[in-house]
């Protein structure tokens, strides 16, 4: 980090902060759908979040009973959960985010419970920005702009006021890239951090199991590398310990190894919530679909997401220090995201499957934006993004959208235009396929492009070694010339 960055630094990440967290909070106005301000599995926590303020217990019966769900949801409300022998009924939900929001639900209701996961949604794009400059060596302003853009516009900011493990499972995946990335080998503090985040994250959701273990393998394998057998072995034991809780509490709560077991929709067993007879092939579609669908993908509402693709080649090409702390648990989560969930369409707002992994996401463009058209290409589609979203805030309020029903209905013009163009997965026909093919080529192609790109500033980071050997003058300046030129900020990217 270069000396005059630091005094720029902190004022950054607390104004991103602010602007992720107001932007958030923006839309807690805006109904889940008609007639309710929570839906799907959004009242479920709450009731849950209810019961540990109130009962310190997990069993809703009497919260049900009392119809504390009222308040948020006018409708009468799908309860979910089946009573267990004793006659409690747990939400088939883990428990993590209702104690996280127990203290708020009880001093604001649903309203309180919102605003916290707004300031989740600001303390995310501060953690963000602080690990793209820090860890990635990203120049405050770039890292600002990429930060904003994907923290201002859907789905991070629409599951900033959404009552599901998203955001504070994003929130724990970053911390623990944030200390896996440190200078040598994260110390002490840093195994607490990584050890904390990754058994965290199944406590929020068992879906977040891969990420978690690919995180944990990822900090085992960089202290064994670093030579911290000790912190690598207090960190398997740690987590080890965590496993077993998690399973004899699950075990003893819920009378199952997940909290499916309680849930009233799995009826054939735990492991129907990933599809009682999956199609592994069918699903594949998701691998380009998660992004490119004209409802439900990522670029339909955030076209700056799209930039992760060439950002990501440029990892992988370049496999800079720190570089599988992004691409292994955004692979992860992008992948349970297409073979294991039940479905890419449903009750909510599009891109909740991806949202624990899209921060790694967003450091990759960081990294790769490090010149003025790349900067620019951020700041457009980025502002797209930006628009879609107070769009929508906008038509929620005025009672023409719903976060999680109709939000396709929203009047945005660009969305509209822009969407005419992606692959429609829902209704699927002969033009689905045609655009599948189409913008298949068509990232690959980007990908290809940026993959030989930077390929060629390797052989110029090479040529630039040998002559700095030699003692040959300005070594420096043609680094970083060369680093610029492919896209990425340093020439070498601290651990």
């Amino acid at each position: 980090m270069r000396p005059g960055r630091a005094p720029r630094l902190w004022p950054a990440v607390a104004a991103v902060g602010l602007l992720a967290f107001l932007g958030a909070a923006a839309g807690i106005g805006v109904p889940a759908a008609p007639g309710a301000r929570t839906t799907a599995d959004e009242p479920q926590y709450l009731l849950t979040a209810i019961s540990l303020a109130t009962d310190r217990d997990l069993d809703i019966a009497d919260e049900l009973a009392a119809g504390r769900w009222r308040a948020f949801h006018a409708l009468p409300l799908p309860e979910q959960t089946e009573p267990l022998a004793s006659g409690r009924r747990l939400s088939p939900h883990d428990p993590l985010l209702p104690l996280l929001l127990a203290a708020p639900v009880a001093a604001g209701g649903w309203v309180g419970a919102k605003l916290a996961m707004a300031a989740l949604a600001g303390l995310l794009a501060g953690l963000l920005l602080w690990t793209a400059v820090r860890r990635f060596c990203v120049p405050v302003g770039t890292g600002l702009l990429v930060v904003a853009v994907f923290a201002l516009s859907p789905p991070l900011a629409v599951y900033g006021t959404q009552v599901y493990p998203e955001l504070p499972a994003a929130l724990a995946v970053v911390a623990a890239v944030a200390a896996l990335t440190a200078p040598g080998a994260p110390g002490r503090a840093g195994v607490v951090v990584v050890g904390v985040a990754v058994a965290a994250l199944p406590w929020l959701a068992v879906k977040y199991v891969p990420v978690a273990a690919v995180l944990a393998v990822l900090a085992g394998w960089r202290l064994l590398g670093a030579g911290a057998r000790r912190r690598a072995l207090a960190l398997a034991a740690g987590l080890a310990a965590a496993g077993v809780a998690f399973v004899v509490l699950h075990r003893w709560w819920y009378g199952g190894w997940t909290p499916y077991a309680t849930g009233d929709h799995f009826v054939a067993g735990e492991l129907s919530a990933v599809g009682s007879d999956p199609d592994y092939l069918g699903r594949s579609r998701r691998l380009l679909g998660l992004a490119t669908d004209r409802g439900f993908g990522l670029a339909a509402w955030q076209p700056a997401f799209l930039l992760a693709v060439p950002a990501l080649a440029t990892l992988a090409r370049r496999r800079p220090a720190g570089w599988a702390a992004l691409a292994l648990p955004l692979a992860a989560g992008w992948l349970v995201a297409t073979f294991l969930a039940l479905t890419m369409h449903g009750w909510w707002f599009p891109g909740r499957q991806v949202v624990v992994v899209l921060p790694l996401a967003a450091l990759a463009v960081a990294c790769w934006a490090g010149t003025g058209r790349r900067r620019l290409a951020v700041a457009v589609g980025g502002g797209v993004g930006v628009v879609a979203y107070a769009w929508l805030v906008a038509d929620g309020l005025a009672g023409r959208v719903t976060w999680a029903v109709d939000f396709l209905a929203t009047r945005d013009p660009a969305y509209r235009a822009w969407r005419l163009v992606l692959p429609d997965y829902l209704a699927v026909t002969t033009a689905t396929w045609v655009l599948h093919a189409v913008w298949l080529v068509v990232l690959a192609a980007w990908a290809a492009a940026a993959w030989r790109q930077a390929g060629a500033w390797r052989q110029a980071g090479a040529w630039r070694q040998a002559g700095a050997v030699a003692g040959e003058p300005g070594g420096a300046a043609t680094a970083v010339a060369a680093a610029r030129m492919a896209g990425w900020t340093t020439p070498s990217p601290p651990a």
